[in-house]
């Protein structure tokens, strides 16, 4: 819709959003030529506007920033993909998880980022699936956007703690571990003291005895302490003067 120029435009109209957009449009009129910026007949201020409003929060974006999310430009389907997690809608949830699909590996990582952002349960599977099947760094902030979501309830919270064990425990990569040990934290401090509690609990025990990363083991005791869990303390308490005495 947005992709074949037409017409004509200042000279200096890219260089004028390429400003507000690093300033964030601090001012009502900087806002109003950012929206305008949104439908520009150039690729180049369209992008510039949809970063902008990575920084800025309008309603009035939402709509032509989902629309953006169709567009052949990657650049610009990147800078749409967060700044509609900067500005949330339940309307941009279904394109965003469109956005999974892309071809773009940048593009799918902002729309995981963005549908953490979102609080809408309809983002649990596709962030899981991504989760269990993307490249690394879409697949790290899969793991922190499940986290993000802790709080938009029980349902979610307990389909979501599964595939983040199987993610703290499997995957070769340090630091989607280290995010998986985090997003359980935050789970956990949602959940009822039952059987998926139970078992994110232990899978967190078993990184802090057992992982040979120190990062993971870090999170995975910050984690344990943001939970204040008994079994979790008193592991965290043994482990530090069995530390102690060999320094001894």
């Amino acid at each position: 819709m947005y992709d074949k120029p037409s017409g004509t435009i200042k000279p200096n109209a890219t260089s004028q959003a390429a400003t507000l957009a690093s300033s964030g449009g601090e001012s009502d009129r900087d806002r109003e030529h950012m929206l305008t910026l949104l439908c520009s007949i150039e690729s180049s201020e369209r992008t510039l506007a949809a970063r902008a409003f990575c920084n800025i929060r309008d309603e009035r974006a939402i709509i032509p920033l989902i629309e953006l999310l169709k567009s052949s430009c990657p650049l610009t389907r990147v800078s749409a993909t967060y700044a509609l997690g900067r500005n949330t809608s339940p309307d941009a949830i279904a394109p965003l998880i469109q956005c999974l699909d892309d071809s773009n590996g940048y593009v799918r990582k902002g729309a995981v980022w963005a549908l953490g952002n979102c609080g809408d349960i309809r983002a649990l599977d596709p962030l899981v699936d991504a989760l269990r099947h993307d490249i690394a760094a879409v697949r790290l902030w899969s793991a922190s956007s499940l986290g993000q979501l802790a709080t938009v309830g029980y349902e979610f919270a307990v389909a979501a703690v599964p595939p983040l064990l199987v993610g703290l425990r499997t995957d070769s990569i340090a630091a989607i571990r280290s995010n998986c040990a985090w997003a359980l934290g935050q789970l956990c401090r949602e959940l009822p003291s039952n059987v998926v509690y139970a078992g994110a609990i232990d899978g967190l025990l078993d990184a802090l005895e057992e992982e040979s990363e120190v990062g993971v083991i870090e999170d995975a005791r910050a984690s344990l302490l943001r939970v204040g869990d008994p079994r979790g303390l008193q592991a965290i308490e043994d482990l530090a003067k069995l530390e102690e005495d060999e320094w001894m």
